[in-house]
């Protein structure tokens, strides 16, 4: 492998292999970037390796658990991101096998680079009382309160991810019977997911009120901001843990930390 070869088939794997060949979402093209960064100035910084000739072979399984052993100890990462990192040299290592089949041997001695085991945390719920005590919080007076409350019930109803609402164009949407979303996830993978009547009920008034209800406008994004921008990840995340602050007076037994995903 020339010297160049390696930053040759980096190039390759983040600009064509992983969005337009796997076509993973920009989420994990970036931690698999932030992997890779990482691990590229590691070699430079505690190995002494200049990034511009580092070859292949000089990246061993002896320093690659080093790289992961350093995230934990000196870093302070859990082990879920430590196996994070670790999945996005695995998937480099899957493509190097067919690109450049004659280092097979080594990349599959660092695919035999197993996986740390830790305890995987409880997945914690709301009960009916306390979700009622959430979705009752919106101000129904205001236009964004009513778009939260479609928000939350689209989540609560539908099982969706953050980014699948936070992506959801009106083509998606289907209020006749059978009512459904079409939900686009990792991957690129679409699924179909019903709704129940009430929901249906907030989702219409909510597109009728944002003029979106108009057939001109099937691409247009069903949740914004009050910039009529994309909600971002953490913007969802917000409005959930405000209308669960609110929903402690009401419901004291309320957990502290109220996710999308609960």
């Amino acid at each position: 492998m020339t010297p160049t070869s390696l930053a040759k088939l980096l190039q390759a794997f983040f600009i064509e292999y992983l969005p337009m060949q796997r076509n993973v979402s920009p989420h994990t093209v970036r931690s698999y970037r932030d992997a890779m960064a990482l691990l590229l100035r590691y070699c430079r910084d505690y190995k002494g390796l200049a990034i511009e000739r580092l070859r292949l072979d000089q990246l061993s399984p002896e320093l690659v658990i080093e790289f992961l052993d350093h995230l934990e100890t000196e870093r302070g990462c859990a082990i879920r991101t430590r196996n994070q990192r670790l999945a996005a040299l695995h998937a480099f290592m899957r493509y190097l096998q067919v690109e450049a089949p004659e280092h097979m041997l080594h990349c599959q001695r660092l695919l035999a680079i197993p996986f740390k085991r830790h305890d995987r945390p409880v997945l914690h719920y709301l009960t009916a009382d306390q979700m009622h005590a959430i979705l009752s919080q919106p101000d129904l007076s205001s236009p964004s309160g009513r778009r939260d409350l479609a928000l939350l019930s689209v989540l609560y109803d539908t099982g969706a991810r953050v980014q699948e609402v936070v992506d959801l164009t009106v083509r998606d949407v289907r209020l006749d019977a059978p009512a459904q979303l079409r939900l686009t996830g990792k991957g690129g993978k679409t699924r179909i997911v019903p709704m129940l009547p009430n929901t249906v009920a907030l989702l219409a008034d909510h597109l009728r009120e944002q003029a979106l209800d108009q057939p001109h406008l099937l691409d247009s994004l069903v949740f914004v901001n009050h910039h009529r921008q994309r909600l971002t990840r953490m913007g969802v995340r917000y409005i959930i843990r405000k209308y669960a602050a609110l929903a402690r007076s009401a419901c004291p037994h309320l957990p502290e930390k109220v996710s999308p995903h609960t």
